[in-house]
């Protein structure tokens, strides 16, 4: 039984996660040759705040992305 777990900033719709859930399961079947019911995928949405990369946060990194697009 595969698990896979998924770690996703917030903001993405329902139907948005539906679609990767459903093509991650397929992709599994697929290649693993395992029945789709016994694919499980966990979600987990983190804020802007909870999600860093290389020092600054998410937030941060939207807003030195903002300012730099109101600059040009």
């Amino acid at each position: 039984m595969p698990i896979l777990e998924m770690h996703l900033l917030e903001g993405r719709s329902v139907e948005k996660k539906r679609k990767a859930v459903a093509a991650v399961t397929a992709a599994l079947v697929e290649s693993l040759e395992v029945p789709a019911d016994t694919v499980r995928i966990l979600i987990t949405e983190h804020s802007a705040e909870h999600f860093s990369v290389a020092g600054r946060t998410a937030g941060q990194r939207k807003e030195a992305e903002a300012a730099a697009q109101q600059a040009n």
